[in-house]
């Protein structure tokens, strides 16, 4: 039987490779995002094997509702990948922008749990699940302006891990994934509110991470016997290691 998969910031990067990844490998995929165009070109590039699903995780209602909006045959969900997410601004916290603050709280924290809340349920009853919350190493490595781009990030591992514990027993599975540095995406760009070339700079003279390594991992878990349990995998390209802590000379 083909299994089901929904996958939240479906657009572009992460979601997108994922998406298309897994209907490669023989899944049905809800792709959902904030962007129709978007959609609608991924649509007409992987066919009917992806049902298009026009969300804003940060829309409460929309996203309660989003178990039974679902066309009758999609779901019943295999596979939950909760990727929607963002960072803004670099800015240390006594000057940061409240608003950036926010938006990464509202997507990254609150979208991502209310998803879950919504979907979690069928789930259940139907005794069988694999939830994967794209989390990052900014989750652990704490670096200058990343304040509450990594402690959103850090919830996503404990909710992750609290998850885990509330679902044994339950054939439901959860996992997170922690990437570092990845390239190709729209990750710095958003950051840096749209400035290209500060963006561009962040991946001079290295060979980071692509969005299809992040759609092989997801491939990879999504695979495993129902049995087995990744709990969390932190991936890094070669060129990049945890930074020694930061030490202020006078």
């Amino acid at each position: 039987m083909t299994k089901t998969a929904l996958v939240t910031g479906a657009s572009a990067g992460f979601g997108e490779a994922i998406s298309r990844r897994l209907v490669a490998d023989g899944w049905r995929v809800v792709a959902c995002a904030r962007r129709a165009d978007k959609l609608a070109a991924l649509h007409e590039e992987l066919g009917e094997a992806l049902l298009v699903h026009v969300l804003d995780v940060t829309d409460a209602r929309a996203v309660a509702a989003l178990a039974d909006s679902l066309p009758e045959g999609w779901r019943e969900l295999d596979l939950l990948v909760n990727n929607a997410g963002l960072a803004m601004g670099m800015d240390p916290a006594q000057t940061a922008d409240l608003q950036g603050w926010d938006t990464m709280v509202a997507v990254n924290v609150t979208g991502l749990m209310h998803v879950t809340r919504a979907l979690l349920p069928g789930m259940l009853d139907r005794g069988r699940g694999l939830i994967v919350n794209l989390g990052s190493t900014a989750a652990n490595y704490a670096y200058p302006g990343g304040n509450v781009y990594g402690a959103s990030k850090a919830f996503v591992e404990q909710f992750t891990l609290g998850l885990k514990a509330d679902l044994i027993g339950t054939g439901v599975r959860v996992s997170c994934i922690e990437p570092g540095m990845v390239g190709g995406t729209e990750f710095s760009a958003v950051r840096f509110g749209g400035d290209q070339a500060r963006a561009a700079k962040v991946y001079e003279g290295v060979d980071p991470l692509t969005p299809e390594d992040i759609a092989e991992t997801v491939a990879w878990i999504a695979g495993l016997p129902p049995h087995m349990n990744v709990n969390l995998i932190e991936l890094m390209p070669t060129c990049q290691a945890p930074a020694a802590p930061a030490v202020k000379r006078s």
